[in-house]
């Protein structure tokens, strides 16, 4: 049991001991927002204080230049709501999501960003909204406060593209505010760009899913930290989610598929350029489509043998962890056994 008491509006009670689960933690990813973060930590206390809820704020500083990290330091010294995860240096926002579902410790887990166009008045929304059965509960930015051209455009077009390629159909992918069951997020693993994948991890775990309009304000201080150079990375992790929603427990199938394909045309024409060779005497030295046989035959066995490895890697990822490759939502009645 945990010393640390219960916290109202950053201020101890003494009426009773706080538990090592908490009902929600807040996590902010950091970036240089030295000037959002003291409005940002009260709006967020001044919420969750008007609610029955024990909970948690975790800013994850993401190698900031701009003081913030200095700012957290001495914000958390002074709150006992506050916790502060400095990250050695600039990770990138998925890095800094994963290290705040990692020190999180609530039965539920509310992300959002630290530049103050999130609201944090629509927290306790979502979090009854994750109540009625949900496992994931996504923000909408109905009504977005920013350039039509230069991100609502690139925005819409993306949320398209990755409802299509994932199964997940969401308004606002981009979206930061978002509600998770703590067991949920617990069973995911975050590397590149995937932050902005979460629902489609999340589906692939077999979460229920819903989306719900938030308020987006525009920004305060400072400038976007998006560019659109991102665009690059994020295409290349959408094939990765695109790969694992298919194929994460069975990659023999695609690979083995296309090295089936591969050596079945480069064999039809093998026999027909032997048929050439020795039926009609003719000569297939200088012809490409010799080149084209060895290739198709060569590349045919290297698919079967990334198939296989991935098979194995596959197996000890999972056996290595204990990870089944399975998901019970809840079992119903008496576990005979």
């Amino acid at each position: 049991m945990s010393n640390r008491l219960l916290v109202k509006n950053g201020l101890v009670s003494n009426e009773e001991e706080i538990s090592p689960v908490l009902a929600v933690s807040i996590v902010v990813p950091v970036y240089n927002e030295v000037e959002s973060l003291p409005h940002l930590i009260e709006a967020i206390a001044s919420t969750l204080s008007n609610t029955d809820l024990s909970y948690e704020i975790i800013c994850v500083d993401d190698g900031s230049k701009d003081g913030s990290a200095k700012l957290l330091k001495e914000q958390a010294e002074a709150r006992t709501d506050l916790q502060a995860v400095i990250l050695r240096r600039n990770y990138g926002q998925t890095a800094a999501m994963s290290a705040g579902f990692h020190h999180a410790r609530g039965k539920a887990i509310v992300t959002l960003d630290g530049d103050l166009q999130n609201d944090p008045a629509d927290i306790p929304m979502l979090l009854d909204k994750l109540e009625e059965g949900f496992d994931l509960v996504s923000g909408w930015r109905k009504k977005r406060q920013d350039a039509a051209l230069t991100r609502l455009l690139p925005s819409k077009i993306a949320n398209w593209l990755i409802g299509r390629i994932t199964g997940v159909k969401l308004n606002d992918y981009g979206c930061s505010l978002k509600a998770y069951r703590g067991e949920l997020v617990a069973d995911m693993n975050l590397y590149g760009e995937l932050h902005r994948f979460l629902p489609a991890l999340a589906y692939i775990e077999g979460a229920r899913i819903t989306e719900i309009p938030v308020r987006h304000h525009a920004r305060r201080f400072g400038s976007s930290k998006y560019g659109i150079w991102r665009t690059f990375r994020v295409l290349m992790d959408l094939l990765t989610i695109a790969f694992m929603k298919k194929f994460l427990t069975r990659p023999m199938h695609v690979f083995g598929l296309l090295g089936l394909i591969s050596i079945s045309f480069g064999g039809t024409l093998g026999i027909y350029l032997t048929w050439v060779k020795f039926i009609l005497g003719e000569d297939i030295g200088n012809r490409p489509l010799l080149i084209l046989v060895v290739l198709l035959l060569v590349t045919g066995v290297q698919l079967f043998c990334f198939g296989l490895l991935a098979e194995l890697l596959m197996r000890t990822y999972h056996e290595s962890q204990g990870r089944t490759i399975y998901r019970v939502r809840e079992v119903v009645g008496r576990d005979i056994k």
